[in-house]
């Protein structure tokens, strides 16, 4: 190898023996070079072309979660079946609501209220809604992978299926978080809670009539997380070095957007969810930016997606721990009972729980966190500026470099 090209490979290292755990961990992979600067070679679970194969043998009742062709026939389906009624009905058996509606459309709506004002309760029909959005989520990431993601690592030079796969699981994830913090941005912005008002959390609870935007938000937010978990747990994708803490992390966002759902607190939800999709868009931004090897703008886009984790990862989520413990029993003193038919969930236990899978969440936050914190200090202390590297100089494939004799 030149010495042009020892130096080339050398201008952002990281010396960190192999056994450190943040090594390979899903946040560390957002600073750390994507191929090893000593002479070893990562460990691998399977290969690539073992994996896919293993995927190819799973039964049909498995493959729609990878497979877009099968999902977008799934996904077909209702909206064929909604088409025809509507064609038919109004012939056949006129004033009969179409039954194939609450798939895919809001349900719930409150009778009685302004036109130009609707508002929505929960309906069973919501569970329709989840698995059909399931198969969406289910469809657009595999879609995407395929057609946009792939051809887009191969385009900058990615090689080994294993990074092409992490690239385009990181696109997904920054297309998806992107909208989702923007969309929650704008759904915040129509509630009292506007910006994490958190005493608006309480006051005038129980918020059981949602705005339709609120109720499609939080169901789609809630199918997303049913279709990650599905990813992880049947195996879907090739597990990470921190697969426990993910699958964990999973389970308490499925809790939290579960119960506050069930107990008519969107509000909070809302929150919480839109603190934690804003900093994942720029996590994602910058791991993509890891794989293809932009080493100065991975850089700085790390030390941006720090700064924003911090502020929403840890101050918001505190403040919003704050406000469960200390101004959640302000709430009106005839809500403080579990009663369905008014749509009240406030007994003084329900404080407690409120809080713990709150807390259990900013612990992984913060376990995390530690991870970024010993990334950052490592890379500023080993650092090596090379500003006088030219911008046309080729960037190396995506293979292990061999040796010179």
């Amino acid at each position: 190898m030149s010495q042009k090209a020892r130096k080339r490979a050398g201008s952002f290292r990281v010396h960190t023996k192999r056994e450190d755990d943040g090594h390979n961990h899903i946040l560390a992979s957002a600073i750390l070079p994507q191929t090893p600067l000593e002479s070893v070679t990562p460990e691998r679970s399977a290969s690539p072309a073992n994996f896919a194969a293993q995927q190819a043998k799973r039964s049909i009742f498995v493959r729609w979660v990878i497979d877009p062709k099968i999902s977008f026939k799934l996904l077909l389906l209702p909206l064929v079946l909604y088409a025809n009624w509507e064609l038919i009905a109004p012939y056949a058996k006129p004033g009969i609501p179409n039954p194939f509606a609450p798939l895919f459309l809001l349900s719930g709506r409150i009778p009685d209220v302004k036109p130009d004002d609707p508002r929505y309760q929960k309906s069973w029909w919501d569970f329709a809604f989840l698995g059909y959005y399931v198969v969406f989520f289910s469809f657009v990431r595999e879609a995407l992978n395929i057609n946009v993601s792939r051809p887009t690592a191969r385009y900058f030079g990615l090689k080994r299926e294993a990074k092409i796969d992490r690239f385009g699981e990181q696109a997904y994830a920054l297309l998806y978080f992107m909208v989702m913090g923007a969309w929650g941005y704008r759904v915040m912005s129509s509630l009292p809670t506007y910006w994490y008002n958190t005493n608006e959390f309480w006051v005038g609870y129980p918020h059981w009539d949602m705005k339709p935007e609120l109720k499609r938000y939080y169901l789609m937010q809630f199918a997303y997380w049913w279709q990650q978990l599905l990813v992880l747990v049947l195996g879907l994708e090739k597990p990470r070095k921190d697969y426990r803490e993910l699958v964990g992390h999973h389970f308490v966002t499925l809790w939290l957007v579960g119960w506050s759902y069930l107990v008519n607190l969107t509000y909070i939800g809302n929150a919480v969810y839109m603190s934690m999709d804003i900093p994942d868009t720029f996590l994602a931004f910058s791991k993509l930016l890891n794989y293809i090897q932009w080493n100065t703008a991975k850089v700085y886009a790390f030390g941006v997606f720090f700064v924003i984790w911090t502020y929403f990862r840890h101050y918001l989520n505190i403040k919003i721990l704050w406000s469960v413990w200390f101004e959640q029993p302000n709430i009106p003193e005839w809500t403080k009972q579990w009663d369905w038919a008014a749509g009240t969930y406030m007994p003084g236990w329900m404080q407690f729980q409120i809080f713990l899978p709150l807390f259990l969440l900013q612990l992984l936050n913060l376990f995390w966190y530690s991870l970024m914190v010993k990334i950052l200090l490592r890379a500023l202390a080993t650092a090596e500026a090379d500003d006088d590297r030219s911008d046309d100089e080729d960037e190396g494939d995506d293979e292990p470099e061999k040796k010179e004799n």
